[in-house]
């Protein structure tokens, strides 16, 4: 379940800015992309047909773009972005049983967000804290050496 795209004047208005001020500068896609996901934090269809009518580029090629560039979201990310590590050292010690009480405990699958906007799930590779497997991170902060039993303690953190 994940929540639905919401515009606000005040968004709009800087998306529509951006638009018009990078309309006539040649190859201007990717830095509008950017500038879009950082004002709405992801890029949802009805972003990329805004961009797609103000810079007169196919929504095909738009698509294509926000696809291939893996910095680039279809979906809405949490106010908390949950990212379990699956590399080797981490599955090895148990971080998919931490992802699966993840998803058990937030009701999400992995690329999701809860309705309320506060708790996304992401799987990545390795993060470099293989001392620490499993590991996941919740932002900034890495939690590791953990049981899939520590999962509801640490989310209760961030729950108020």
């Amino acid at each position: 379940m994940s929540i639905g795209f919401v515009d606000t004047e005040e968004k709009h208005s800087k998306l529509l800015a951006i638009i018009e001020e990078s309309k006539s500068k040649p190859g201007s896609l990717i830095h509008v992309l950017h500038e879009a996901q950082l004002i709405y934090g992801y890029l949802p269809i009805e972003v990329q047909k805004m961009i797609s009518e103000g810079l007169d580029i196919p929504l095909a090629e738009i698509y294509g773009v926000v696809t291939f560039y893996a910095q680039f979201s279809l979906k809405p990310k949490g106010e908390y972005r949950i990212s379990v590590c699956l590399g080797t050292a981490c599955y090895v010690k148990g971080s998919d049983k931490l992802l699966d009480k993840l998803k058990e405990e937030l009701h999400l699958e992995v690329g999701d967000c809860t309705p309320d906007g506060k708790f996304s799930l992401e799987a990545c590779r390795c993060i470099g804290a293989c001392g620490l497997a499993p590991v996941f991170t919740i932002n900034d902060d890495v939690y590791g050496r953990i049981g899939p039993d520590d999962v509801p303690g640490i989310l209760a953190k961030y729950k108020d």
